[in-house]
């Protein structure tokens, strides 16, 4: 005799058993998020584009360098430690990456046009990587960039009028080869958590 019960139970069970399967199958098609150092901020609606002029008068801009991985870092050439720091690890990662080493582009955004010229920021990133380029704002552009690239800096006067100090963001933005934000990196990570992450990228 037919039992009603057991068929609508099997039927429940049977979809149960295809919802399962469908979810792993979906599972297993889904490529897994890269296990990142830094903090991801693919699809972010910021630090679209830069357009400012670099050490040797020309206007650079994210295009300019597209197949490469872009680290945009802001500072100025008078700060004492977070910035030759960080300069000093992307051309220690640049190193460390061997072959693909051409592939990373660091670009150094002053935010103390005043004081750094475009003589002066030339010879500071070429200190570090002669591959490296910095770009210098004018004092009306700059508070734009900050905005689109959310940065703070502030002015900190010294004793003298020229002696004065600049409190930044310390971290960095990093472009993927499309030109697309997709890391941002806090300052003190090193080196070697900054090259892991690169590779992770270029692995795309």
């Amino acid at each position: 005799m037919f039992n009603s019960f057991r068929f609508s139970a099997w039927l429940r069970l049977t979809g149960a058993m295809a919802v399962v399967i469908s979810l792993l199958g979906l599972s297993a098609c889904s490529e897994p998020k890269p296990a990142f150092k830094g903090v991801d901020i693919t699809g972010a609606d910021y630090a679209k584009e830069l357009n400012l002029p670099d050490q040797n008068g020309q206007v650079r801009m994210l295009k300019d360098f597209s197949g490469k991985l872009v680290v945009v870092f802001f500072g100025y050439t008078q700060c004492p430690d977070v910035c030759p720091t960080t300069m000093q690890e992307l051309a220690e990662v640049k190193r460390m990456l061997g072959p693909d080493g051409d592939k990373l582009q660091a670009v150094f955004v002053t935010v103390d046009p005043e004081r750094d010229t475009t003589e002066l920021l030339k010879a500071y990133v070429e200190n570090f990587d002669a591959s490296f380029v910095a770009l210098r704002p004018t004092q009306e552009q700059l508070p734009a960039i900050a905005k689109e690239f959310k940065i703070y800096f502030k002015r900190v006067e010294g004793k003298t009028p020229t002696s004065y100090t600049m409190d930044h963001s310390a971290g960095s933005y990093t472009f993927d080869t499309q030109g697309r934000v997709r890391l941002f990196s806090r300052y003190g990570m090193g080196a070697q958590a900054l090259a892991d992450d690169f590779k992770l990228l270029l692995k795309k």
